[in-house]
């Protein structure tokens, strides 16, 4: 059997002023900061033995994946699967504390917090996350692949392959900007879980970076 390691990259903090929850929009691409961000990740695999780079198609994923495919003289394949999820609030400014959950025309939205009814379903989530995750495991056999997705997709990916409940609490995610959750593979079996944040010194660094919408 051939051991393989799928890391899944989250992409870097986003130019966001307006502080809006951007999801799937286009347009949204890495500030001065998450290309940094993206360096140290790609630095921080630099002595791995990388096969294959595949990224989510918005910008900010595929601006993120650039330094590792540069790096590793390899082209960033697309995969659907990979993307941000759908979110009712795309486009919305929502925020802790600025009355968006409280507002009544909100309530029917936010009606049933285990689907979720906001957005795509968490089983639809981590369904097409595994696809994904399963074929970079299969384009990297016997060596290493790098999938760069967003916070909520990896989150949700990793409590399904941990076996637990995929409703949570947003606060509890431990999926830092640029950070790395890697999945360790013997044959086709995960027998392991990694996480790392190699860009966690650029993050401290950052006032807005804790708290970016639709990462």
């Amino acid at each position: 059997m051939s051991n393989t390691v799928v890391h899944v990259l989250r992409h870097g903090e986003v130019h966001n002023p307006d502080k809006i929850l951007y999801g799937r929009l286009p347009g949204f691409r890495l500030s001065e900061l998450g290309v940094q961000m993206a360096k140290a990740a790609a630095q921080a695999l630099a002595d791995r033995d990388i096969a294959y780079v595949v990224a989510s198609p918005l910008e900010r994923a595929q601006q993120t994946a650039e330094p590792i495919a540069e790096q590793f003289s390899l082209p960033i394949a697309v995969d659907e699967q990979l993307i941000e999820s759908a979110n009712w609030f795309e486009g919305k400014r929502v925020s802790p504390g600025d009355g968006s959950f409280r507002d009544p025309r909100n309530w029917w939205v936010l009606r049933d917090p285990i689907t979720p009814s906001w957005g795509e379903a968490y089983l639809a989530i981590a369904e097409r996350m595994f696809g994904a995750l399963q074929a970079a495991r299969e384009a990297a056999e016997g060596r290493e692949a790098v999938c760069v997705s967003h916070q909520l997709p990896i989150w949700t990916l990793r409590r399904h392959v941990e076996r637990k409940r995929l409703w949570h609490d947003p606060r509890r995610r431990q999926c830092g900007l640029a950070s790395l959750t890697s999945f360790h593979f013997d044959g086709d079996r995960i027998v392991g879980i990694g996480y790392s944040e190699p860009a966690a010194h650029l993050v401290a660094t950052s006032p807005t970076a804790r708290t970016a919408k639709g990462a």
